[in-house]
């Protein structure tokens, strides 16, 4: 019979590094979950216990206490009812708060083994451990350990076959406190320290009188490296690629196709003065594959290597403080802003970021304010491409057409809607240096998300548009929506593809408004309607699912009358 598979689980207070850990523990072949019967996600891998045993690792959501407060907390008590072993992960730089949850897990009775975790950092801060001692306080086997190093792992691992399930008489919550304070009395030692560079940033950066202008300096600059880093891709390697390599041989399939005819026109598209455009022709092998590589990739790889640098720095709950008065108007908190960063890269981890806030109000105005007027950087490179040629004033007119909206919408959505946005505690984690090698793996991983979803999308909506131009289906469209496209939009009747195919892929129906000679008006307004009148379906399917049909139904409805009324407003006043 074979032998059951062992349950370890991560369990420690929010931001006490658990997900480094984890990486060092299981490698990269995870997966994420969600609980059963919840919207929660945890990540489950497998580690090699030594002696050719395998055990299933999961990271437990952070919790402070076994009192279960939210979803999370109450989805962390019960997988721990279904554990072997525990590892409970220790912030070594805080050590009196985090001893709090590891007593409660040592009355479980559960096998446990303590990781004293950011232990390069005590040294930095002053802070003396005696670790010896500290084990003989608790009763489990202590390890100091670096995620982000590796320093200690293997002597976590080896550790794992001494953990055993010990009793220790339960105390009272105020019996904790005082034990706790015998612990860190008898084990730990502070010395003077002198504040690093790092430390006086993170006063500066929290602190609203300073904080404030750090943050939007912080996004300027982001946003130039982004830009910086894009267009020297862009213009240094993708595109010297595509017109060195493979336009030759798109040249020698299109003449051996023959100019014109339908599958010529599938596979290589139109072409522009007797010249394949990979901008403009529109074929599954031209445009298709220019589009997501050539000038959508490059702004990818450079947003999410600036977005990981952020994250592991520790700035991002800084930006959420900063914006929290703000985003309170708008019927949300500070923590929102996440899902609207990662929005920024792609709104389809943006939308399953959702599940952060804990309130279906709040869900439901996030989810519409981020599908309204948050473009995701495939679409901003689009928009920055076509619109950019006709000067940066035009580009920035769009954004700020799409900010004032946000900020509208919800501060609308705010007083008309009932009830109340339930506030959330999150923690500001010290700065800290990223390790390169963790930044390119997360970078190469959300890479690779973006190619399995985009460049699918993208193929299917150019195989579309054609199909539907070749059976005059466009046409019949274009005739049918002319009231809405010239009567109250001004835009000609062929900008119909455009818009249908912004479902599947708004990034590609930008580029589809290229080739219709479109005025510089036209064009902002054609641009301006395609970010706020419905999201691409990978995000539609996503928002189904955190909201639901009928919340989705009503979300929906609110971004076509936005659409309406913006690109009504904008006919009229541009």
């Amino acid at each position: 019979m074979a032998q059951r598979e062992k349950k370890i689980l991560l369990m420690g207070n929010p931001n006490v590094g658990k997900s480094a850990i984890f990486s060092r523990l299981t490698g990269a072949r995870v997966t994420i979950s969600n609980y059963p019967g919840t919207t929660v996600d945890f990540s489950r891998g497998y580690m090699n216990l030594g002696k050719g045993e395998t055990g299933m690792l999961m990271d437990v959501p952070g919790v402070y206490n076994l009192e279960p407060l939210s979803r999370a907390d109450r989805v962390a008590i019960e997988m721990l009812e279904k554990g072997d072993i525990v590892i409970n992960i220790v912030d070594a730089t805080n050590l009196e708060r985090n001893l709090f949850l590891t007593l409660e897990l040592r009355e479980r009775g559960i096998p446990m083994v303590v990781a004293l975790n950011m232990w390069d950092e005590t040294r930095h801060k002053g802070i003396e451990i005696d670790v010896e001692k500290l084990e003989k306080e608790l009763g489990v086997p202590v390890i100091p350990t670096c995620g982000l190093t590796g320093f200690g792992i293997k002597n976590l691992v080896e550790r794992l076959e001494r953990a055993e399930k010990r009793d220790f008489a339960p105390l009272t919550r105020d019996e904790k406190w005082e034990e706790i304070g015998t612990i860190v009395d008898t084990a730990q030692t502070l010395h003077h320290h002198h504040h690093t560079i790092l430390e006086r940033f993170e006063d500066a950066s929290t602190r609203p009188a300073t904080g404030l202008p750090i943050a939007v300096l912080v996004v300027y600059l982001s946003f130039q490296i982004i830009r910086f880093i894009a267009e020297g891709l862009i213009g240094h390697v993708f595109e010297p690629l595509f017109d060195g390599f493979w336009l030759p041989l798109m040249e020698r399939l299109s003449s051996a196709l023959g100019a014109g005819g339908f599958v010529h026109d599938i596979l290589i598209g139109k072409l522009i003065e007797g010249n394949i455009d990979f901008g403009q022709s529109f074929g599954l092998l031209t445009t298709g594959l220019f589009v997501p590589i050539a000038a959508v990739l490059p702004y990818i790889l450079s947003f999410y290597l600036v977005l990981g640098l952020l994250e592991d720095l520790g700035y991002l709950p800084r930006l959420a403080t900063q914006v929290d008065n703000l985003f309170h108007r708008l019927g949300l908190h500070g923590y929102a802003i996440v899902p609207m960063i990662l929005g920024l890269g792609c709104n389809v981890p943006g939308a399953l970021a959702l599940r952060l806030l804990e309130s279906r109000r709040e869900k439901f105005i996030a989810a519409t304010l981020m599908a309204v007027a948050i473009p995701c950087m495939a679409q901003i490179a689009m928009i920055v491409g076509l619109v950019g040629e006709r000067g940066g004033g035009y580009v920035a007119m769009i954004f700020g057409i799409l900010l004032a909206i946000l900020i509208t919408k919800g501060l609308i959505m705010n007083r008309v809607m009932k009830g109340k946005s339930p506030e959330i505690l999150w923690e500001i984690p010290p700065y800290r240096l990223p390790q390169p090698m963790a930044v390119l793996k997360k970078l190469w991983m959300r890479v690779c998300g973006f190619l399995r979803e985009a460049i699918p999308y993208v193929l299917m909506g150019v195989l579309v548009v054609n199909i539907l131009y070749s059976l005059r289906i466009v046409e019949f469209l274009s005739g049918a929506f002319s009231p809405v496209l010239s009567g109250l939009w001004g835009l000609p009747k062929e900008t119909i593809g455009a818009m249908l195919i912004g479902f599947l892929r708004k990034d590609v129906a930008i580029g589809m408004l290229g080739p219709l000679g479109l005025t510089t008006k036209q064009l902002v307004i054609a641009c301006t309607i395609l970010t706020i009148y419905f999201p691409c379906v990978a995000t539609f399917v996503i928002m189904v699912r955190e909201l639901g049909l009928r919340d989705m139904a009503k979300s929906a409805c609110i971004m076509i009358f936005t659409a309406v009324t913006v690109g009504t407003l904008l006919n009229v006043l541009l």
